[in-house]
């Protein structure tokens, strides 16, 4: 029934399994989403939110809101989250939770590759990638400033 491997599993994977588990109750419930769905201005939705595990990521922000600010902010508690979970695994759910940042990666190298391409500001690409696809060597693609430069940085070297 039980592999002998499940006598270490506490000691391997437990405090990541309680992490897993204490971050269930921060997810919104339905009647926080249909609380959400009454609010009439972005910060109704604020106020809502910072009774929640969010709020921490949306006190400071200014009064005149915008939806990306909290798009972003609620991702930032995301990618937080996921990377203190990262740290916390051991093989081989380390190595799984690390193949989940590659669809983010790929989609950051394309927007690199595409704003190069459309001769983008470098600043304004690097803001629009996804913090999940980040990695090292992100920022010198963008120091390329034409195909041939990219093509070097990114097969060849």
């Amino acid at each position: 029934m039980y592999s002998w491997e499940m006598l270490s599993f506490n000691i391997h994977d437990g405090f990541l399994e309680a992490i897993v588990r204490g971050n269930r109750s921060g997810l919104l419930t339905q009647a926080d989403y249909n609380n959400l769905c009454q609010c009439e201005t972005l910060d109704d939705i604020k106020m809502h939110l910072s009774a929640t595990e969010y709020g921490p990521y949306l006190q400071n922000e200014p009064s005149p809101l915008h939806t990306t600010t909290i798009v972003e902010k609620c991702t930032l508690k995301l990618v937080d989250e996921y990377k203190h979970m990262l740290c916390q695994a051991n093989e081989p759910l380390s190595t799984f939770l690390q193949y989940i940042t590659y669809g983010h990666m790929i989609d950051n190298v394309v927007l690199i590759v595409t704003g190069t391409l459309h001769e983008r500001d470098v600043n304004e690409l690097l803001e629009k990638c996804h913090p999940l696809g980040m990695f090292d060597s992100i920022a010198s693609l963008a120091v390329a400033q034409n195909m041939r430069e990219l093509y070097s940085f990114m097969f060849i070297v």
